[in-house]
């Protein structure tokens, strides 16, 4: 298991991981928006991605190949689907971890009907002979299979019926301009306005037949990090408060009780979250501090803090990376009610002596 796949983990085993867990998939499977009409948020990749499906409809002809970037849980997925049901084509779901070698992608390839959507997620981890491969078939919907080994292999030219490539990552940065290039519709996924995730839970709620007023929704939509996954995840949680604790109806008092159970606080931070920024502030009166040493504090591993903690940190405004080592923000101490240690000399808030003090 390499680091990518341990940190969805990580982010997963967490109330507020924007990645996926087995709960999670079962459950978006029912809540899933079944097309662009129903889908909401992202307004502008909505409206253009609509524009490029009916003109391909008019034309009769498959949708151009679609690169969706954002972070994670944000309806990437979801999209893909949307793009397969509005051309009335079927859909293959694979990834990208799952192609290793060329020849798993040119079996896939072969066996697509015409028309039929491919979504291909993680597309970053494919393998670069598999990458090549999909070059070509991608422009000329043609593949060569490589038969026998040394002097005597022989390419076979395999052609494939058109088809629609949907391909989703996390890290588009780490795509190569040749495949990225190739894509005809390229749209980024924005984290949602509260008022959006608010829409997202009503949604959801009347499909899981929960009952939760307007303040209740709202309250949890600011605990949900702008991501509809954790807020699907989150009202989840609160809908089995509200079941065992209370008459079953969500209230905002309901869900910052039941919140506050779990451990999410009002901005959507939860325990490894104020570990770190404790930790910074407490400890090191605010940085800067080395990111190896601020791990060791939490007791985590450094990539744990890097790669699952600090990326919410650094949106919200709470924690800043210099070249230096980590610095909280005025609103870091501000959230958790500390007071900042005085500029200049004397003992810092971690009791030891400044080193340029009087």
């Amino acid at each position: 298991m390499n680091w990518d796949e341990e940190a969805a983990e990580d982010a997963a085993a967490r109330l507020v991981g924007a990645d996926a867990d087995r709960d999670d998939s079962a459950v978006e499977a029912a809540l899933r928006p079944k097309d662009l009409d129903e889908f909401v948020g992202q307004e502008k990749v909505r409206q253009q991605l609509d524009l490029v499906l009916k003109a391909a409809r008019q034309r009769g002809a498959t949708a151009d190949h679609v690169l969706l970037s954002g972070a994670p849980g944000l309806g990437k997925t979801t999209l893909s689907m949307i793009i397969a049901a509005e051309m009335g084509a079927p859909i293959r779901i694979t990834s990208g971890p799952a192609i290793q070698h060329a020849g798993d992608l040119a079996a896939i390839l072969s066996s697509l009907q015409e028309g039929e959507v491919l979504f291909l997620d993680e597309i970053h981890r494919m393998s670069r002979p598999a990458e090549e491969m999909l070059y070509m078939a991608m422009e000329d919907f043609r593949v060569d299979v490589i038969v026998g080994k040394g002097p005597g292999a022989t390419a076979i030219p395999l052609e494939l019926p058109p088809f629609t490539l949907v391909g989703a990552t996390t890290r588009a940065g780490l795509l190569p301009p040749p495949l990225r290039d190739r894509f005809g519709f390229t749209g980024h996924m924005e984290f949602y306005a509260p008022e959006e995730l608010q829409r997202v839970i009503h949604r959801s709620a009347r499909l899981l037949d929960v009952e939760i007023e307007d303040e209740g929704a709202a309250e949890i939509a600011g605990r949900s990090r702008g991501t509809p996954r954790i807020a699907n995840r989150l009202l989840r949680r609160v809908r089995d408060y509200a079941q065992v604790r209370a008459d079953g109806f969500i209230t905002r008092e309901v869900a910052a009780a039941a919140l506050g159970v779990y451990e999410v606080d009002g901005r959507g931070l939860d325990r490894l979250d104020r570990a770190v920024l404790e930790a910074l502030l407490k400890l090191f009166g605010g940085g800067p501090v080395g990111l190896s040493t601020l791990a060791v504090a939490v007791g985590e591993e450094r990539e744990t803090v890097e790669e699952v903690a600090e990326p919410f940190l650094v949106r919200e405004g709470l924690l800043a990376r210099t070249p230096r080592g980590r610095v909280a923000t005025p609103a870091a101490w501000a959230h958790l009610g500390l007071v900042p240690p005085r500029q200049g000399g004397g003992t810092g808030s971690s009791g030891q002596q400044d080193l340029f003090g009087a």
